[in-house]
């Protein structure tokens, strides 16, 4: 959170940091502003110190130097170099008494103490400002709970936020983790709608027609239901391990469905009705899809079931395939023949509507008309 004014920063600060606390799922809320902390503030009279002949930049200097110290030298020994600061003991910094005492260069009078041009005051602030921009910041941090999601924790946040109707020049802003969160989820998406382009296309090209890939892609949203609930059941968060589950799950799907349809066309061809060829090749690729599932999702059991360092990512991976895979699986093996039977009969629609003869499959993949094409004739026939 951003804003110009120290103090009423760190009020509204305080104020969040306690709603942030009373958020399900939210655990080690804090921030990196800790006020209350004791502190000498010296308030320089100027006109003062111009009477006295001290220079600001000098006054600024001397108490830097008695506070935090200064590098003046260095020497070695044994081949080593160590730095020489020079700093006051720690009993003169924090007493008030030796700060009023503490000589301030003078281009008059030589020198002169500092309670003759400044006034201590006791007060209370924070131990660091921190800046970005040129304006104050102050970071929250926060994990989420097993079970919870940090996307919905930062969201929980910034409507906190908004409820408190801040001034103008506060700005709330996500950052570290929430921020590359969001990053994730706009780049997941686009990922998703490029990936579903680029296999639109392959597929296209490699059936030779508009219509399979809409009949094997239809497959990949039914898996989304199933991909989400095994996240629930196996107690995972959304996050970009989750999501690169999703897209090899994506691939095994789209696998299944492509051995169902291409051997329906195969079968077809080869002078099957449609209806007998789908339930024969629905038949006849289902072991080769059961084979391939069950080895597939054998092989990521051991990921799901890790422990120790780092298993966390994997079980986030492994528990959305497995997960996904499993209940899947029946729902895509019935719903791509029946899709499949849709769309074939929107296209025999869709080219009677344009005045177009029945598709025909042949065995060399071409469209039969239900007229032949006129006999082809030489061009140097003999004459009779």
């Amino acid at each position: 959170m951003k804003a110009r004014n120290l103090e009423e920063l760190t009020t509204k600060s305080t104020e969040l940091l306690a709603d942030f606390r009373k958020i399900p799922g939210a655990v080690d809320v804090d921030s990196n502003v800790y006020p209350g902390k004791p502190e000498i503030v010296v308030r320089i009279d100027r006109d003062r110190a111009a009477d006295l002949g001290v220079n600001l930049a000098d006054a600024a200097a001397t108490l830097r130097t008695f506070v935090e110290g200064e590098e003046i030298s260095r020497f070695s020994e044994g081949g080593e170099q160590f730095d020489i600061h020079l700093r006051s003991v720690a009993s003169d910094r924090v007493d008030e008494a030796s700060l009023r005492e503490l000589p301030m260069r003078s281009a008059k009078l030589g020198s002169v103490p500092l309670g003759q041009i400044a006034t201590l005051v006791r007060s209370e602030g924070p131990s660091v400002i921190n800046r970005l921009g040129r304006q104050r910041v102050v970071q929250f941090f926060a994990n989420a709970a097993p079970g919870y999601s940090e996307g919905g924790i930062g969201t929980q946040m910034q409507d906190l936020v908004k409820a408190k109707n801040l001034p103008g020049d506060f700005k709330f802003e996500p950052a570290g983790q929430t921020k590359e969160m969001a990053k994730l989820a706009k780049g997941f998406l686009f990922a998703m709608l490029m990936a579903f382009v680029f296999m639109y296309l392959i597929l296209a090209a490699q059936f030779n027609s508009w219509l399979h890939p809409i009949t094997i892609l239809s497959s990949l949203p039914l898996t989304l239901p199933f991909a989400v609930l095994s996240i629930v059941l196996f107690d995972q968060a959304i996050d970009m391990f989750a999501a690169l589950g999703i897209f090899v799950l994506f691939g095994v799907v789209k696998k299944n469905a492509i051995l169902q349809v291409d051997h329906t066309n195969q079968l077809r061809r080869e002078g099957q009705p449609r209806d007998e060829a789908i339930l024969h090749a629905n038949r006849d690729r289902l072991r080769p899809i059961l084979m391939t599932t069950i080895a597939f999702v054998a092989g990521m059991m051991p990921l799901l079931v890790s422990k120790g360092i780092g298993s966390g990512f994997n079980r986030a991976t492994a528990g959305v395939i497995v997960g996904g895979q499993s209940f899947s699986l029946l729902l895509t093996l019935v719903a791509v023949p029946v899709i499949y039977s849709y769309l074939d009969d929107l296209s025999q629609w869709i080219r009677k509507v344009r005045g177009l003869p029945p598709q025909d499959f042949t065995k060399d993949g071409t469209v039969e008309d239900d007229e032949p094409p006129p006999p082809h004739t030489p061009e140097h026939a003999p004459a009779e």
